[in-house]
């Protein structure tokens, strides 16, 4: 189970201590959930997570009864109970053993952790590990998986697992998605075979503004020796190189195009920061 920091946590409407979090056990049933950085006390690409949510549930079939505004009242008054400058606030909706109408939403910050100023200078190291998610296109919490995928992680000393499917294609990260560069082009999968990331999404767009080009194809790893980088894109890392898959070395965090899209993706940290402070007041004036 999940642990909640800070202060205070949401359960419906309703803010409660964390030291009461425990109580509201949300490992039994199926969950969908989406994790939103906190940054200058701003939720980044808050419309992007929220519309992912609703997305998640309608390929699921579950009921979503909380409405998105008492959602966003939700995130904003618990950011400002446990005065946030910058983290990661979890959004649960759970629904309980065979009964999809039986919808608790939480809210709450979880431990992170972001990746160092000598990991982005350096890359990351990572390895290969054969499995899927199901369903990738909806963000559904997965305990088994998740613990299997994070032992391996720990036991190799690893910083992220690489999924591949079973024809041996590269899928995304365990909890990220995964690019790969070869010469000027920009490889990712296919956006029906993982999660449709928000920071994928605006690394993409990114690229166009930067007139690099996205191939959305197969990648088979036994190719993984031709790229000429690679990097991770989620949440906490943002934009993260990686230094080596399985056996194979990559001087990724030193590839001009790696380090041109995390730039343009810094850009579109800062344009979304002004359109929330812009979408906040014009919220705020119109009550």
């Amino acid at each position: 189970m999940d642990k909640c920091i800070n202060e205070y946590f949401l359960f419906g409407k309703e803010f409660k201590n964390c030291e009461e979090f425990e109580k509201y056990n949300i490992s039994l049933g199926k969950s969908l959930y989406e994790v939103i950085r906190i940054s200058d006390g701003m939720p980044i690409f808050l419309r992007e997570h929220l519309s992912r949510l609703e997305n998640s549930a309608q390929i699921m079939k579950y009921n979503l009864s909380i409405t998105l505004d008492e959602i966003i009242n939700g995130i904003l008054e618990l950011i400002h109970k446990n005065n946030i400058c910058d983290g990661n606030l979890k959004l649960v909706i759970n629904y309980q053993p065979n009964n999809t109408l039986d919808e608790r939403f939480l809210a709450y910050f979880m431990p992170h952790s972001y990746p160092t100023k000598q990991q982005y200078a350096e890359g990351v190291k990572t390895i290969t590990y054969h499995g899927e998610r199901t369903n990738p296109n909806a963000k559904v919490i997965n305990s088994d998986f998740r613990e299997k995928v994070n032992k391996k992680i720990k036991d190799m000393s690893a910083y992220e697992a690489i999924l591949v499917d079973d024809a041996g294609f590269i899928t995304e990260g365990s909890k990220s998605n995964i690019f790969m560069v070869i010469g000027s082009k920009v490889i990712t999968s296919k956006v029906e075979n993982v999660l449709p990331g928000i920071t994928r999404q605006f690394i993409i767009k990114a690229c166009e503004k930067l007139n690099i080009v996205v191939e959305e194809r197969n990648f088979h790893e036994r190719d993984i020796e031709s790229l000429t980088g690679l990097f991770i894109s989620g949440t906490s890392p943002k934009v993260l190189p990686i230094k080596s898959v399985d056996q194979f070395s990559f001087n990724s965090s030193t590839n001009p195009i790696v380090n041109s899209i995390m730039l343009g993706f810094e850009a579109e940290l800062i344009e979304d920061k002004q359109k929330i402070v812009k979408f906040l007041y014009n919220r705020s004036i119109n009550k």
